[in-house]
């Protein structure tokens, strides 16, 4: 089976259809140092003694792309904006469940808790949830979806939407920023977000807290009237509760999982294990949801009790932080830790990978309307 081969000057990349009996069948003169196998279009790479470098091609063996290809374009800020607000909410519907467990993990063992069930207990992930079930019904596990949905389409769209814009502000637009500017553009990101959209977490957490249980009266009704009782019971003061605890952990939060999916992202690329595509999104967003739930767990446990706390409980997060540590000791702060893992690393890999491929979509779509509005229009003959 013969394949295909010319000739190349150096250093000039030559494409070929070719079997391995190619590779064998080339000139003695030239001499591989450097044959590998490559997750892209062309498999094997070959550079010869005299420099010309040759990429052969084999029908039949060749990975093609896995989703939608990468814009020539960079996206603009609007649709990393709207990509970002909507891959979020795609996650929270995923793995909403999992958050509510780890709330309910959390806050078990606080006094407004434990005298609202006595008699329940909650014991992992899993024993969580199968426990909510069985004592409030399914519907339990979703509590305070749509003050999540709120939280996800304002906080995701500020500190992922903007992310790669307020990092090219801080470096002049220059290109391969280093890991301090990263970091102090997800601090920056995430500090605007809880800043504009902390009342959509307070009403989130305390939807997830509340029980579901005949006899125990419910805080709140609805997304909307929680927002209205909270203003009228607590004053602006309570919509923004925990704000401090809260920009801290995402400043955490955020650094930690932009960053390193930014970072895990650039060396796969960089040194070639895998291409631009859904492989290397889930490997990168993986990562990144481990690393940001070691370094984010004590943060959240402090912000979750704090801003589920009633008035007058703790006078600060710190007070909420050393209560928590003089009576529980210092594990109270990894409390939930296992939903927060599962949580945070089934949403980061459904977040990434549809925000990737939702930024290409919308950038296919735009450049589909560009190309329809350039084309000029006939006119009817008379």
């Amino acid at each position: 089976m013969q394949g295909t081969h010319r000739a190349a000057s150096p250093k000039q990349r030559v494409h070929a259809d070719a079997d391995i009996k190619t590779l064998l069948q080339l000139p003695s003169r030239r001499m591989f140092y450097n044959v590998r196998w490559q997750t892209g279009r062309h498999l094997f790479v070959h550079q010869s003694m005299e420099g010309t470098d040759i990429s052969l091609q084999l029908p039949g063996l060749v990975n093609r792309m896995v989703g939608l290809k990468p814009s020539e374009v960079p996206p603009p800020l609007g649709v990393k904006v709207l990509s970002a607000g909507t891959a979020a909410c795609i996650a929270d519907l995923v793995t909403f469940p999992l958050d509510t467990a780890k709330v309910r993990l959390q806050i078990q063992g606080e006094k407004a808790a434990v005298g609202a069930a006595k008699n329940i207990r909650y014991r992992g992930v899993l024993g969580t949830i199968t426990t909510m079930v069985r004592t409030e019904g399914p519907r339990s596990l979703y509590n305070g979806l749509v003050a999540g949905l709120h939280r996800q389409m304002a906080f995701a769209s500020i500190r992922i939407g903007f992310y790669d814009n307020v990092k090219q502000f801080y470096t002049g637009g220059k290109e391969n920023p280093g890991v301090i500017i990263r970091i102090l553009a997800g601090c920056t990101t995430g500090a605007m977000a809880v800043s504009i959209a902390q009342p959509t977490d307070v009403v989130k957490v305390r939807f997830q807290a509340q029980l579901n249980l005949t006899g125990v009266d419910r805080r709140y009704s609805g997304a909307l009237r929680a927002y209205r009782q909270i203003f009228r019971e607590e004053g602006l003061r309570g919509l923004w509760k925990g704000t401090l605890p809260n920009i801290t952990r995402n400043a955490l939060v955020n650094c930690t999982e932009l960053v390193t999916y930014d970072l895990i992202k650039e060396v796969i690329l960089k040194h070639k294990l895998m291409t631009d595509n859904l492989p290397c999104h889930f490997v990168s967003a993986f990562g990144a949801g481990f690393c940001t739930t070691v370094i984010a767990s004590p943060v959240d446990v402090v912000k979750t009790r704090y801003m589920n706390s009633p008035p007058g409980q703790y006078t600060s997060a710190i007070s909420c932080a050393w209560t928590m540590l003089t009576r529980e000791g210092p594990t109270a702060f990894y409390k939930g830790f296992v939903p927060s893992f599962l949580r945070l690393g089934s949403w980061n890999i459904v977040m990434f990978v549809s925000f990737e491929q939702l930024k290409r979509a919308m950038m296919m779509s735009k450049k589909k309307v560009d190309v329809s509005e350039s084309v000029p229009k006939r006119e009817e003959p008379l």
